[in-house]
């Protein structure tokens, strides 16, 4: 790639700096970005995108200079007082990758002229308060870079058909395995690449972008003179593949990857119930409650996406990798001078090839309860030291797979860690144990951790033996046969599940009620003419930089930042127009129409009043749970609220139940997701109308194919969805969630938590969640601002532990371990390799890992190879000799014996 000129800002004659684009301060003008576009276009030297390959160093070196000058007398006469500065790069922008350009630049004919907020050696006084934001995102944005192209919608689309179809094909199988976005992230670059490669010739004419859009200025007679192919190509080849096509579609991957809840309920409804679901029920349970969350998401931008506060780690991890794979750099972090992208392939090459190991030849290094080993038969050794079924006291594994179970620990701020880690001392290694050696709740009969629930003698509950066969509660046979009873760890799970619910209301009101409260004011305001309020320079913008934040020092803030305030990156948006508000409104308003319809003509057995209540708790918990993902990367469950509601107030109909949950458990997550993608189009610089068409043409893409695979699938797969269904395809969460709607629809909240029942003391957990806040809330406000009664969240204490079960001590207590020495030891030693790396290092693990087990399932497992049967020796079979792979309960019954009797 040929060299780059860059344009750098200089002071002007006042001595202010300029960022994010060149002012000049004569009587308060601004010299256009596109008039500055046009300026140099029509300059002889840079026109023609061939002449200025095919031309020599030399010739390069005086079109550049000749283009800079004529440049700089334009701007000198445009304002005397002006004084704007040049310097000429000589490194690669492209890295080793082919049509690579760094995010700060902008191709204008055959030259890149640079858009950063400031020289390389400085930062713009409002760039991000966050360490985290500002190792992983740019302050700067790439005006003349190409999105809405053929290329992007291609892999888009493709992406969202196979990665959906993938997915759920693979959710109705055990053992399963999941398609993650990471993986289309990675596999997408090169096909961009190649697509560049192949379509583009040297003679092509240069396009010219503004806001992602291609600006139609080729002549007419031009396109008339070629022949069809070649218009073809031409249309193909639009742009350049660049950091931002490659965000879109991700984005795509990010909303369509996961399989839609809806398709489960379906398989249950058809299955299990034996209902006849017609296809119409099928697209549009599916697509209402698959769209639902993106309503609910673009109408909360002002509290969950644009404040700086909002930072969503999780997306900082995708930015690092596009930075990693479109931006070449060679600044040294603690004596490291290796590129992100570099340090990415190694890794990812050492993660890929390390999950042969614990994944398929010594699957011990992954359940390393070693401890266990010296006596398996051990029942309290099993229950404080095992990895399956106990409580991980003893945290060692090689398994980067059991690390990152409940999320990278790379990508959670420590502060947040700890709370996670209170959480998990207090409950699971104290209250646990002493509640289970005490028999509490007869929980020393069953396991200390198991995701099963248990009759009177110990056994996995028989939903089947308390169902009639219209699949009606028989209250006799219940009588006769058993209550159901829980873990310890399953009933703590619930205690903390209440709690972080009270305790998500009572936080976000006491830390943010007056921001919320003064945003909502604003909104209706504002938002009539936001689309008016346009970009300006930092020194003549609206809103000023908070102070220190010119400094190289920059400090995390607590949880009482204002969400009013706002950074180089909000700034950098307004270039762009926002999706109006009218969008995402019209969009609920119609989803929600599709919802009461469907539930009203359908057998479904849930009133339209019920389905407004489901979205309604959706409503009251949306921005309180938007909040602590986006600050913490912890997220709260409306799932279990949402089955006890709908169960305590339409007892009976347990299709009813399944489809409560849908709407208000999925439209929560759903428009989690959803908002998470919107950060990541604010820090990578998306139009919003472009990112909202994205969106939402993968989400409807990925429904309609989901639901032509799952229809496939129940016709053409022999005994699908029962025991003896072949090749594994027994639908094991689809069975899940079944059960679940038995307990919570059919048997009823009241058996579990009414008058005299055996787990009520469980509901007083509602109010400790909603006391506790209050409580850290009062003394933090009245000690400093460093005090670590700030940094006191309990609704990640409480929330996070709802992973117990199927998470166990293990996954807490390693995540935990890695979490501190990386962002809080290795970040207070080595704040460079720290700021440098560590988002690109989260980013390589969890993809290598994807890889790792997508090639141990297709290539060894699934084929069913004679030798994977005979492979057996101590490190595939040592684990599995004891109580902690059988889940041995502390107490034993005699034979035909009942705890409860």
């Amino acid at each position: 790639m040929a060299k780059s000129s860059f344009l750098r800002l200089f002071p002007t004659a006042e001595g202010t700096k300029q960022y994010g684009a060149i002012s000049i301060t004569e009587g308060g003008d601004q010299y256009d970005l596109r008039a500055r576009s046009r300026g140099l276009e029509n300059q002889p030297d840079s026109r023609a995108r061939d002449s200025s390959r095919k031309s020599t160093a030399r010739q390069r070196s005086e079109s550049t200079s000749s283009a800079r000058n004529k440049l700089k007398r334009r701007l000198s006469a445009s304002s005397p007082t002006a004084t704007a500065g040049f310097s000429h790069s000589t490194s690669n922008t492209g890295g080793d990758l082919p049509f690579g350009s760094s995010d700060n630049e902008e191709i204008l004919g055959g030259e890149v002229i640079a858009i950063g907020e400031a020289s390389d050696s400085e930062e713009p006084p409002d760039n991000s308060a966050y360490p985290q934001v500002r190792a992983s995102v740019a302050a700067t944005d790439n005006l003349s870079a190409s999105i809405d192209t053929p290329r992007m919608w291609t892999l888009s689309l493709l992406c969202a058909l196979l990665g959906s179809a993938t997915n759920l094909f693979f959710s109705l199988r055990y053992p399963s395995v999941a398609v993650t976005p990471v993986i289309a992230l990675v596999i997408v670059h090169p096909l961009g690449l190649a697509w560049d490669r192949l379509l583009k010739a040297p003679d092509d004419p240069h396009d010219e972008y503004e806001n992602g859009a291609r600006l139609r200025n080729q002549p007419l007679s031009r396109r008339q003179n070629q022949s069809s192919m070649r218009r073809l190509r031409l249309r193909l080849a639009q742009g350049h593949w660049n950091e931002k096509e490659h965000a879109c579609v991700y984005i795509s991957s990010n909303v369509s990857f996961g399989f839609a809840f809806a398709t489960d309920v379906i398989v249950e409804q058809s299955k299990f119930y034996g209902q006849d679901v017609s296809i119409v029920y099928q697209l549009l349970l599916t697509i209402s409650t698959q769209i639902l969350g993106y309503s609910f998401a673009g109408l909360a931008r002002r509290f969950l996406v644009r404040p700086p506060s909002m930072i969503w780690p999780a997306t900082l991890m995708s930015t690092a990798m596009l930075t990693a794979m479109h931006k070449s750099e060679d600044i040294a972090a603690n004596g490291w001078r290796i590129t992100r992208w570099n340090f990415f392939i190694v890794v990812w090459g050492a993660a890929f090839a390390w999950y042969f190991v614990p994944g398929l030849l010594v699957p011990a290094l992954s359940y390393f309860s070693v401890i266990t080993w010296f006596n398996p038969d051990s029942v309290i050794l099993s229950n404080l030291f095992g990895v399956r079924s106990g409580l991980g006291l003893f945290p060692m594994t090689f398994d980067w797979a059991q690390v990152a179970y409940i999320g990278s620990p790379l990508l959670t701020p420590w502060w947040a860690a700890a709370n996670v880690v209170g959480g998990l001392v207090l409950v699971l290694w104290v209250l646990a144990p002493v509640l289970y050696y005490r028999n509490a709740l007869f929980s020393a009969y069953l396991p200390i951790l198991s995701s099963n629930v248990f009759d009177n003698q110990g056994m996995p509950y028989d939903v089947s033996r308390v169902l009639t066969r219209s699949y009606q509660f028989d209250k006799d046979a219940y009588a006769s046969y058993s209550k159901v009873y829980l873990p310890i760890t399953y009933v703590l799970s619930y205690g903390v599940q209440f709690a972080s619910l009270t305790a998500l209301v009572t936080h976000t009101v006491c830390w943010h009620g007056s921001d919320i409260w003064q945003q909502s004011k604003k909104a209706f305001r504002k938002d009539s003419h936001q689309n008016k309020i346009k970009y300006k320079p930092l020194h003549s913008a609206s809103t000023k930089p908070s102070k220190g934040r010119g400094s190289n020092t920059f400090q995390e803030r607590g949880v009482g930042v204002s969400m009013g305030e706002e950074d180089v990156h909000n700034r950098l948006m307004r270039r762009y127009q926002d999706a109006p508000a009218s969008w995402y409104l019209l969009t609920f308003i119609s989803m929600l129409a599709i919802g009461i319809f469907l539930v009203e003509y359908y057998p479904v057995y849930l009133p339209w009043y019920g389905l407004l209540l489901s979205l309604s708790i959706t409503t009251i918990f949306f921005i309180p749970v938007g909040i602590v993902m986006a600050i913490t990367n912890q997220q709260s469950s409306l799932y279990l609220i949402s089955q006890l509601i709908c169960g305590i107030l339409f007892p009976g109909r347990p299709v009813a139940n399944m489809v409560f949950v849908t709407y208000c458990y999925i439209s929560s997550a759903q428009g989690l997701k959803f908002s998470s993608d919107l950060k990541l189009g604010q820090y990578m610089k998306i139009p919003p109308k472009l990112l909202f068409k994205v969106q939402m043409a993968a989400t409807l893409v990925s429904s309609v194919t989901q639901i032509g695979v799952l229809n496939w699938m129940l016709r053409n797969i022999p005994g699908i969805c029962k025991e003896e269904a072949i090749n594994g395809f027994t639908c094991p969460l689809a069975r899940v969630h079944f059960n679940g709607s038995i307990l919570w629809g059919v048997v009823g909240p009241a058996r579990f938590f009414g008058e005299g029942a055996l787990y009520r003391p469980l509901i007083w957990a509602f109010l400790v969640g909603a006391i506790a806040p209050l409580i850290a809330c009062f003394i933090a406000r009245r000690r400093s601002a460093t005090s670590i009664w700030r940094k006191v969240n309990f609704p990640v204490l409480f929330g996070s532990l709802s992973w117990i079960p199927p998470a166990t001590g293990l996954n807490f207590s390693v995540w935990a371990l890695v979490c501190f020495f990386f962002n809080s030891f290795l970040r207070r030693k080595a704040p460079g390799w720290w700021g440098k790396y560590t988002m690109t290092l989260s980013a390589a693990l969890d993809s290598g890992l994807a890889f790792g087990v997508l090639v141990v399932f297709f290539g060894v497992l699934y084929p069913g190879w004679e030798w994977v049967g005979r492979f057996d020796w101590w490190g595939t079979r040592v684990f599995k000799h004891g109580c902690d792979w059988k889940g041995c309960a502390w107490k034993t019954l005699g034979e035909g014996e009942r705890f409860d009797a």
